[in-house]
C-alpha cells in the first residue's frame, strides 16, 4: 500500500501539474515550449498509471480491474494514453487541455475519495474468475475513455462556434472537401473564415498548418477539432460493441442469460444508441459541425451516466462496482 500511496500522489501531483501547464500553453501561446512539456507530462503520468496497474497486477496475481477503484485507474490511463496518441498523431496541442483535466479528476476521486478497503487488492468475487474480465471491462474502458474525449472535443468545437461573432452555413460530405457561405463571400475552404483561423492558430503546430493572410490553412482548427471528435469517436464505437458482445456472453455464462436489462447493461445499451445515432447522422446524412456536435456532447453525459452514476444509483447485477 505505500506503493500505491506514493504513486497515487505522484499520479496525482503530475496530472495536476499538466493541467496547468496545459491551460497556461492557451493563455500564453507564444511560449511554443509550455505544450511541449505538457505532452511529455501526460507521457510521465501515463507511465506512472501503467507502473501502477502493473504493479497491482504482479502483488494480486489477477488483472487489476476487478473493483472501482482499479478501473477509475485505467480509465485515467486510457485517457491519458490516447490523449498523448492523438496529440502526437494529429499535431493538435489543445488536446492534453481537454484531456488532463479528466483524468485528473478521476484519478483524484479514485485516491482521495474512495475508502482504503475499496482501494486494496482483495480477492475475486466468483463472477469475475473468468477469462472473459480481461477482455469485456478492458474493451469497455477503452471505449470509454475512447468516447469521453471525442465527446469533450465536440463540446469545445461548440465552445469555439458559439464564440464566433458571425456564423456560417456549412455544406458538404464528412468525407470531402466543405463549401463555406455568408453574406460576405463564398469559399472552398475548409469550415469557418480565415479570420477565425487566424485567432486559433496557434493552437496547431506549425508542421500541421500554415497560415495565410489571403488563403484559408490546409487544416483549420475547427475542422481539425470537428474531425478528431469523429475519427475518435469512430474509434470507440466499435471497441463499445464488442464490449458489449463480449459482456452478453459473458452473462451467459456466469448468470444463465445474455441480457437481464441489469441498470449497467440498460445503460451501455443507450450508451450504444446515442454514439449509434451520431455516427448515422456523419455518415448517412452528411452532417457536419454543429448538429452531430450536440448529439457527442449528450454522448459525454450518457458515458459518464453508465460507468460511475450507476454505481452511485444503481442496483443490479453489477455489484462489485457498486460505490
Amino acid at each position: 500500500m505505500d506503493i500505491q500511496s506514493n504513486l497515487d500522489n505522484l499520479i496525482f501531483a503530475n496530472l495536476l501539474f499538466v493541467t496547468i501547464v496545459c491551460w497556461a500553453s492557451l493563455v500564453f501561446p507564444k511560449f511554443k515550449f509550455l505544450s511541449k512539456l505538457g505532452f511529455y507530462g501526460n507521457c510521465c503520468a501515463s507511465s506512472c498509471l501503467f507502473i501502477l496497474l502493473g504493479s497491482r497486477w504482479l502483488i494480486s496475481g489477477y488483472f487489476p480491474l476487478s473493483n472501482l477503484y482499479e478501473s477509475l485507474m485505467f480509465l485515467a490511463w486510457g485517457i491519458t494514453s490516447l490523449g498523448v496518441i492523438i496529440e502526437d498523431r494529429s499535431k493538435v496541442s489543445i488536446i492534453g487541455s481537454i484531456s488532463t483535466p479528466i483524468s485528473l479528476f478521476v484519478t483524484g476521486f479514485a485516491s482521495l475519495s474512495l475508502p482504503e478497503a475499496m482501494q486494496s487488492p482483495s480477492s475475486l468475487v466468483p463472477a469475475l474468475k473468468s477469462n472473459w474480465l480481461m477482455m469485456h471491462v478492458t474493451v469497455m474502458m477503452l471505449s470509454y475513455a475512447s468516447l469521453l474525449i471525442g465527446s469533450l472535443l465536440s463540446i469545445f468545437f461548440l465552445v469555439l462556434v458559439n464564440n464566433k461573432k458571425e456564423k456560417v452555413s456549412i455544406q458538404g460530405s464528412s468525407y470531402g472537401s466543405q463549401s463555406v457561405s455568408n453574406s460576405r463571400f463564398t469559399e472552398n475552404i475548409a469550415f469557418y473564415k480565415t479570420e477565425t483561423t487566424e485567432n486559433y492558430s496557434n493552437l496547431l503546430s506549425a508542421d500541421n498548418v500554415t497560415v495565410s493572410n489571403t488563403i484559408s490553412p490546409r487544416l483549420t482548427l475547427l475542422e481539425s477539432i470537428d474531425n478528431l471528435s469523429y475519427r475518435t469517436i469512430s474509434f470507440g464505437f466499435p471497441l463499445l460493441t464488442v464490449g458489449i458482445i463480449a459482456g452478453a456472453v459473458w452473462a451467459n455464462e456466469a448468470w444463465g442469460s445474455y441480457w437481464s436489462w441489469d441498470p449497467k447493461e440498460t445503460w451501455a445499451l443507450i450508451t450504444w444508441l446515442v454514439f449509434a445515432s451520431y455516427l448515422h447522422a456523419r455518415i448517412t446524412k452528411s452532417w457536419q459541425g454543429e448538429k452531430p456536435a450536440l448529439i457527442a456532447s449528450a454522448g459525454f453525459v450518457v458515458v459518464w451516466i453508465c460507468y460511475l452514476g450507476v454505481n452511485f444509483l444503481g442496483q443490479g447485477l453489477h455489484t462489485y462496482g457498486q460505490i
